[in-house]
């Protein structure tokens, strides 16, 4: 049973969580630029779980599930949350209601510098200095 429990999770519990530290970075099917293709891009403040390392390259997982290759130095230990629901609203403290208004809202797939911590509540910086509170069911 603890060899099966190895092979199903070994990779996700061995898990580095790194962010692209960079505007906008190439996530290709494999360990280099060429010959491999771009399959999607991501912008600053992307959280990924980085499961195999292969020369200059990372191998990685999303908040989706999806997985991919970066290049080491797009990359950084910038502590960050990404939004997994349709529609999130960021607020101006730390709590819902009336207390804290609701500043703007945001759809599926938005990354954020995670800036502090308050109960469930998580203090996050837009790469274009929007900032705001999250509730932590929100994100990955």
């Amino acid at each position: 049973m603890i060899i099966i429990l190895t092979l199903l999770y070994g990779t996700t519990a061995f898990a580095e969580r790194l962010s692209v530290s960079v505007d906008v970075a190439n996530i290709r099917s494999g360990p280099g630029s060429k010959g491999y293709d771009i399959l999607w891009k991501a912008e600053r403040y992307y959280p990924i779980d980085v499961f195999e390392k292969k020369g200059l390259w990372y191998h990685f997982r999303d908040f989706e599930g999806d997985k991919g290759w970066i290049h080491k130095s797009l990359v950084g230990s910038i502590p960050s949350v990404i939004t997994k629901r349709e529609k999130c609203n960021v607020r101006s403290g730390p709590g819902a209601g009336s207390q804290y208004d609701v500043m703007f809202s945001i759809e599926k797939g938005v990354p954020f510098k995670a800036l502090k911590r308050k109960g469930d509540w998580i203090h996050v910086q837009h790469a274009d200095g929007d900032k705001g509170w999250i509730h932590k069911s929100l994100i990955w």
